[in-house]
């Protein structure tokens, strides 16, 4: 499943824990009749390019669609809330915005300044900022190694 069917599956009920997409992720495949493989590598793949963001909340962390990701729920995901036994969370811009945040400051500190990883990342920043309420500007400064 790719990054925006993901981000489309945890967009329809505000976020999810890993182990409640794995359950969505499970019952889609049910209903189509295939096996449900390769989604912890999926999931992985989303939050690296951020099409995911992790973000702690209350006593959690869930994964609610990122900067990236344009949500496209695959066929038969507007079954699950109906499946699937959980809430609609909603989490606030703020918090996405901090935790798009951590993740870049982190990532760009990993990343070789012009690298493919950190023009990639650089990308992110734009689209994060377009996302939520954060200015990324410094991340950029060091992805460019114009810092």
């Amino acid at each position: 499943m790719d990054g925006d069917e993901l981000a489309g599956v945890v967009d329809l009920f505000g976020g999810l824990t890993r182990a409640e997409l794995d359950d969505a992720v499970d019952e889609l495949a049910f209903k189509r009749g295939e096996e449900a493989d390769g989604v912890e590598a999926d999931v992985e793949n989303a939050l690296r390019d951020y099409y995911l963001v992790e973000v702690d909340r209350e006593d959690e962390t869930v994964l609610a669609p990122g900067p990236a990701a344009f949500p496209s729920p695959p066929e038969y995901a507007t079954d699950l809330p109906h499946i699937l036994d959980v809430e609609r969370r909603e989490i606030s811009r703020d918090a996405l915005a901090d935790a798009v945040r951590a993740r870049l400051e982190a990532d760009a500190a990993d990343a070789e300044p012009g690298s493919e990883r950190a023009r990639s990342l650089v990308d992110a920043t734009y689209d994060a900022e377009a996302w939520a309420p954060v200015d990324l500007g410094d991340v950029r400064a060091e992805l460019t190694d114009d810092a």
